[in-house]
């Protein structure tokens, strides 16, 4: 299972950096969506979760012995990551749509373009 996380992340974080470095500015957004999702997908594999392991809740039954227990922090990041991410979205569709209505494209080289003629 570990062989299978790790390759998914290797595949989210490859197609991402391959479309942050594409010219058209929607597929820097797809880039940066995919990096994040890769990046949650990391932390959360690598928070100790298996299947017999149990919510970080302390109950008496177990003592105080942490070992049956998952590490909260990971998905405390998780978290903090997908409100990040999400704030990052929207910022670089506001910046998509207002560079559409000056210049008419998404292309980066046409907005470069468009600077040098003003």
């Amino acid at each position: 299972m570990a062989f299978l996380t790790s390759f998914i992340v290797f595949l989210l974080f490859a197609s991402g950096l391959y479309l942050i470095m594409q010219r058209n500015l929607f597929e820097v957004l797809l880039g940066t969506n995919l990096l994040s999702h890769g990046t949650n997908l990391f932390l959360i594999s690598m928070s100790g979760w298996h299947p017999d392991t149990l919510p970080p809740i302390l109950v008496e039954a177990f003592g105080h012995d942490p070992s049956p227990y998952v590490d909260p922090v990971p998905q405390a990041l998780i978290l903090t990551a997908i409100v990040i991410s999400f704030g990052v979205t929207a910022f670089l569709v506001v910046l998509m749509m207002r560079g559409v209505e000056e210049t008419g494209t998404l292309e980066a080289g046409e907005l470069a373009a468009g600077e040098d003629e003003e």
